[in-house]
């Protein structure tokens, strides 16, 4: 992945938080499993009493919306990114939060000293670091020795797959990011860290508003060839596929949580 590429992309895709937006507010409105992706990860974390917490790629922040009590817990939270707007973005959605502090930060040169943190968070966003393993390391450099690294992803066989599969008579196909996937997560993440444990969720869409899947597909980077097709094909394809007005378009999350960063 060439590092003009990937900035430009990431300019494009997040530089402000309305594609983001587009695509949160699809699962927010469709998802069959009615615990949400952003409440099932934060499930997870297991912070102790008084831990120093830093976050990469923390987007809009929407994932610690109404999570007083996890925040309290952490004698310091740092919530950064590498999108100036989204961490303006952040500041805004967690206003009531004052304990939390924000930065714009590259994970692969993280300016914090070594050892600093009891856990590390980066979901979403590790398939874009153009170098993972330079990226890893610095995650594992600023992890005390008995902490833990929690970092959420998608699978190969989820929504983006489905959608392509869908066009196929149109001669084109999906561009999938699979630099960090449910299916070869573990292989990144076990150089750094001795234990590394996945887990999935268990979800789906249930979507009713076609036009609600046209603006999501036309808000991904990686989908070009399906976006180079007009709207209203777009739009007729998915409808021809619903079943009783819905169509049931499967997804494949889960996330790793790795301990005892290797020295």
């Amino acid at each position: 992945m060439g590092s003009l590429t990937d900035s430009n992309i990431l300019a494009s895709q997040y530089g402000t938080s309305d594609k983001l937006n587009t695509r949160i507010s699809i699962h927010d409105k469709y998802s069959t499993n009615k615990q949400g992706f952003g409440s099932w990860i934060t499930d997870h974390y297991q912070f102790p009493e008084g831990a120093s917490v830093l976050e990469l790629g923390c987007g809009t922040g929407s994932m610690w919306k109404g999570k007083h009590g996890l925040i309290s817990r952490c004698s310091a939270l740092i919530l950064t990114d590498f999108s100036e707007g989204m961490v303006n973005q952040a500041k805004e959605t967690l206003n009531t939060e004052s304990t939390i502090e924000y930065r714009t930060a590259d994970i692969q040169a993280i300016p914090f000293p070594d050892h600093s943190f009891d856990a590390v968070i980066a979901n979403m966003m590790l398939y874009h670091v153009p170098d993972l393993a330079k990226g890893l390391q610095e995650v594992r450099r600023v992890l005390k020795e008995d902490g833990t690294f929690y970092c959420a992803t998608f699978g190969e066989n989820g929504m983006m797959e489905y959608i392509g599969s869908l066009f196929t008579d149109y001669g084109v196909g999906t561009s999938i990011n699979t630099n960090f996937t449910l299916q070869n997560g573990k292989e990144a993440l076990s150089p750094f860290f001795t234990d590394v444990e996945k887990d999935l969720y268990e979800d789906s869409l249930a979507v009713t508003e076609v036009e609600d899947l046209v603006d999501y597909i036309f808000s991904l980077s990686g989908m070009t060839d399906l976006r180079s097709l007009p709207r209203d094909t777009v739009r007729s394809v998915l409808a021809s596929h619903m079943k009783d007005g819905v169509l049931l378009v499967p997804k494949e999350y889960g996330m790793f949580i790795c301990r005892s960063p290797k020295a």
